[in-house]
């Protein structure tokens, strides 16, 4: 890929991101893993350490993936591309949306993009954590369904769920264990 298919490559993640950057994450898979450039792997380490860092996830990604490929260049033109699409549509939605809020035909698409943006999120939450629970390769290796799960990964995600929705601990600090145990214990 190069530099200008890089930009292109973004600029479509960016123009047709629709729900926030795990939508993104799924439009980045395509293009970038199965194109061959990194592994899938090496795609959910970015996932996992750009969720972990301050800032949008799907810029977080564009960023990290650019300069992983072409350097600061590939991270500046990367983060632009993603970026540029959503401010010039931006910019047109607020000179004219008023006019056209109650139109039925506009009511209508942004009913549509509700279920849409949806789905597009459930496969990235899928996906990442296939990634991150399920040993697929060790399975298919052995046969053995306990090589299945990656237990240490299972038993900490079963841990943060309880303490997000029994406890009132701050998603943060959850995020921020998650890059410890993934550091240290992974």
């Amino acid at each position: 890929m190069t530099l200008l298919q890089l930009l292109f490559t973004f600029f479509y993640v960016g123009l047709f991101t629709i729900g926030g950057g795990l939508v993104a994450i799924t439009l980045m898979y395509g293009p970038i893993v199965e194109g061959g450039l990194i592994s899938s792997q090496q795609f959910y380490n970015m996932v996992a350490i750009s969720e972990s860092t301050p800032g949008p996830i799907g810029i977080n990604m564009a960023t990290y993936i650019g300069y992983e490929l072409y350097g600061v260049i590939g991270g500046i033109a990367a983060t632009a591309a993603t970026v540029l699409p959503s401010l010039v549509i931006i910019t047109i939605i607020a000179r004219y949306f008023g006019r056209f809020q109650d139109k039925p035909l506009v009511k209508a698409a942004f009913t549509g993009l509700r279920p849409a943006t949806s789905g597009m999120v459930l496969v990235a939450a899928v996906q990442v954590f296939v990634i991150a629970i399920l040993n697929i390769p060790a399975f298919q290796e052995t046969g053995a369904i306990t090589s299945l799960v990656k237990l240490p990964s299972a038993i900490f995600y079963g841990v943060a769920c309880i303490l997000l929705f029994k406890t009132k601990i701050s998603p943060i600090l959850i995020v921020a264990a998650g890059a410890i145990f993934g550091i240290f214990l992974l």
